[in-house]
């Protein structure tokens, strides 16, 4: 999936702009590969890694705090509220459950906090 389609993906779920969608979901990525290790954030589908910039000044990596701090992240990432973070942020995983493998998308969630399940959890089409 190139990133433009996901981006329609997440605006369509979040219910968000498409512009606003594209910064949250750079925003959620870049969130979610600080918190991962390995090979895992390699995975994004068809490299949508390449969409993600260098951490900005004073940014260092999230560790494992929960998802309270990691919407807050993406909502100053994104120069959002924490309500369109929130949304945005089960926006794109629920996208991301549908663009990559089962497996994939479990070494990715693997490697967040235990606490980010109600997060992944899928959010119906829009369209369904």
């Amino acid at each position: 999936m190139r990133f433009p389609l996901f981006v329609d993906a997440v605006s369509r779920r979040a219910g968000l702009p498409t512009a606003q969608s594209a910064t949250i979901a750079r925003a959620v990525l870049q969130t979610m590969v600080e918190r991962m290790s390995g090979a895992a954030a390699g995975r994004l589908p068809d490299d949508l890694d390449g969409y993600l910039g260098d951490p900005g000044p004073g940014e260092t990596p999230a560790g494992a705090a929960g998802p309270a701090d990691f919407v807050r992240r993406v909502g100053e990432r994104a120069g959002v509220d924490e309500a369109t973070a929130r949304a945005g942020t089960g926006a794109v995983f629920a996208t991301l459950r549908e663009a990559v493998t089962v497996d994939e998308f479990r070494d990715m969630v693997a490697r967040l906090p235990r606490d980010f399940d109600g997060m992944t959890q899928p959010i119906p089409r829009p369209d369904a």
